[in-house]
């Protein structure tokens, strides 16, 4: 009996042993994968918009001011040498400007801003700063949505379009000059639905303006315009000095 003992003993070390390894490794892996769908949750939380937004911001660090973060990039040649320029949508992270709306809930009412900067053979230079130029994602658009801000560069040229949905558009165009960039065009439809009341069309550097008016009331039926040239008398402006977008009416 004491020979059976002495040998069972061993053997029974060896096994209380070996389950409490594999009851280990059973608890090491449950909690990484409790982990991972914590860490799952919280990502699931950020939109996709979010997840770029936090890419770009730490992509483009170095040019962004403090407590700023980018909101959204836009690609595209400005100065024609054919590499892509680089035009970023800020955003102010100050935590005085949230609000909380009855409906709405909290709101990050943080205004926007653009930096444009050159590519120069890889590496970008900042041309224009103007951290406040546009009001926040998050305004009241009364019984309708706030216009949209929707950047984006074509031929050579930097145009910041308002979409409003149903009720039409307006757009500025900006063209690159010396190390600011002039205001060279604006244009709006002012519409109802499908139907156009009137389309507004302004050339800064011929100082011509362009207005046609819908003179066919009907809706359904197909547009008939009267054209309206006139000289406007305007100072150029720059996208570096102009302090609040919505401020600018050309109609």
């Amino acid at each position: 009996m004491k020979h059976s003992l002495a040998y069972s003993l061993p053997t029974l070390f060896k096994k209380i042993k070996q389950t409490m390894k594999k009851q280990f490794i059973q608890t090491s892996l449950m909690f990484a994968a409790m982990l991972g769908v914590s860490a799952n949750l919280c990502a699931e939380n950020l939109s996709v918009e979010d997840i770029q937004r936090q890419k770009a911001t730490s992509q483009y660090k170095v040019y962004l001011p403090a407590k700023y973060t980018v909101y959204k990039v836009v690609q595209g040649d400005l100065n024609k040498d054919g590499l892509k320029d680089v035009v970023l949508i800020v955003k102010g992270t100050d935590p005085k400007q949230w609000v909380t709306d009855e409906y709405r809930g909290k709101l990050d009412r943080n205004r926007r801003g653009v930096i444009v900067l050159l590519n120069t053979k890889g590496r970008y230079q900042k041309v224009v700063q103007n951290l406040s130029l546009f009001s926040s994602e998050n305004e009241d658009g009364g019984v309708y949505f706030a216009p949209e801000l929707v950047p984006s560069i074509e031929k050579g040229l930097l145009k910041l379009h308002y979409a409003h949905g149903r009720y039409g558009y307006w757009a500025y165009q900006f063209r690159l000059e010396g190390r600011d960039m002039r205001l060279i065009g604006y244009d709006s439809s002012d519409n109802f639905g499908p139907y156009v009341n009137s389309e507004t069309s302004v050339n800064f550097l011929t100082a011509k303006k362009l207005v046609r008016e819908n003179l066919n009331k009907d809706p359904d039926s197909d547009p008939k315009f009267k054209e309206t040239w006139s000289k406007v008398n305007v100072a150029p402006m720059y996208l570096s000095t102009i302090q609040d977008i919505d401020d600018l009416s050309f109609e």
